[in-house]
């Protein structure tokens, strides 16, 4: 009976080797991937994300950045034109904006478990298109982006996001410029770019790491 339910827990992704092609088949957490929920999770996870990267740098000048204007051009009355103060009024060409665009934050915060639970989904997303593989690992003779480019076409990737473990990271020297690729730490796995990118490919020690940190987390 327990080890029914332990069958039950787990969810099998293909798994495969870099020499080998497919070599069989890894036992991963259906709480982690195979979630199911709302998609409107994902939306809300989605756009916090574009909106703390946003840089908020746009701005305007108002009358007073404006430089100039600080001599009235006429006399208040007796010219028969209309009143003016400065040369930098909005009203004026060169003049100040009103209401215009100034630097500001734009980023934001969703509760935790909302973001752990879109995190999840968007996991289990992929692992039911069939497009999150597991590989055994990432090691290659020499970090030369012609072999991870050589690696990943072996694999079928086309436009994937891959996700490496702690250790690992000589894989990221080698692919960072495949343009049609992205590599992450595991600990930098996140929604955006897991629905951004067509494909998912984890190695053992990432998805072991993801699946210790919902773990955790309980």
């Amino acid at each position: 009976m327990a080890q029914e339910q332990v069958q039950a827990s787990t969810v099998k992704l293909p798994l495969y080797s870099a020499d080998q092609g497919r070599i069989g088949e890894f036992e991963a957490l259906s709480g982690v991937f195979a979630h199911q929920g709302s998609a409107a999770t994902l939306h809300e996870t989605v756009t916090m994300q574009q909106a703390n990267r946003r840089s908020g740098t746009s701005a305007t000048k108002t009358r007073g950045l404006v430089s100039g204007g600080g001599v009235k051009p006429w006399r208040q009355k007796g010219t028969g034109r209309a009143r003016a103060g400065s040369t930098r009024s909005p009203l004026w060409r060169h003049g100040g904006t009103i209401f215009g665009p100034q630097p500001r934050d734009y980023s934001y915060k969703l509760p935790r478990k909302q973001r752990a639970k879109a995190l999840r989904l968007a996991l289990s997303e992929r692992a039911r298109e069939g497009k999150l593989i597991v590989i055994e690992n990432l090691e290659l003779e020499r970090p030369k982006t012609k072999l991870a480019k050589a690696l990943l076409d072996k694999l079928g990737l086309a436009h994937a996001l891959i996700v490496v473990g702690e250790g690992e990271e000589g894989f990221i020297v080698a692919a960072r410029n495949l343009p049609r690729h992205k590599v992450l730490r595991v600990g930098g796995v996140n929604v955006y770019d897991i629905l951004n990118y067509s494909e998912l490919l984890l190695t053992v020690k990432a998805a072991r790491a993801i699946q210790a940190r919902f773990e955790e987390a309980r």
